[in-house]
C-alpha cells in the first residue's frame, strides 16, 4: 500500500501528502461526506480533518457547502479539478502497477489472481461476520 500510494502521490505532481490523497479518494467515493466522516475515515480529529480540508478548499480540489437537511453539517465535494487530480494520480498508478506485472510470466499471473480471489474471499468472511479486516 506504501508503493501505490508514493506512486498516487508521484502521478499527481503536486505535493499532496497520503492522507490529503486518501481524503481525495474517500470524497470521490462519497460526494457530500461531512467533516466527521472524513475524520473518521482517516482516523484523526474533527479540528485536524477541518485543518486538512481548509488546505484542500484552498488549493481548490475541494469545496464545503451546507448541508439542506442540517443547517450545521457541512457537506464536502471534490472539485473538477480534484476529481481531474486524482484521476490522473490514479491513471499513474494504473500504469506503474502494469509495467511491474508485465514481467511475469501468464501462469504467474494466475497464481496472483487465485491468490487475490482467496484473500477477497477470506476478508469478505471475516466482514460479514463483524470482524474487522
Amino acid at each position: 500500500m506504501r508503493l501505490l500510494r508514493e506512486e498516487m502521490r508521484k502521478g499527481a505532481g503536486v505535493g499532496l501528502s497520503v492522507p490529503q490523497f486518501r481524503v481525495l479518494a474517500f470524497l470521490g467515493r462519497t460526494p457530500g461526506a461531512s467533516l466527521s466522516a472524513v475524520a473518521e475515515f482517516i482516523g484523526i480529529a474533527d479540528a485536524t480533518a477541518s485543518s486538512m480540508v481548509d488546505r484542500l478548499v484552498r488549493r481548490r480540489l475541494v469545496t464545503r457547502s451546507g448541508n439542506p437537511a442540517e443547517r450545521r453539517r457541512v457537506m464536502l465535494t471534490l472539485t473538477e479539478g480534484g476529481r481531474a487530480l486524482l484521476e490522473l494520480a490514479r491513471d499513474h498508478t494504473r500504469a506503474r502497477v502494469a509495467e511491474w506485472l508485465s514481467s511475469l510470466r501468464s501462469s504467474e499471473l494466475g497464481e496472483m489472481a487465485n491468490g487475490l480471489a482467496l484473500l477477497e474471499r477470506a476478508l469478505h468472511v471475516t466482514m460479514k461476520s463483524g470482524g474487522q479486516p
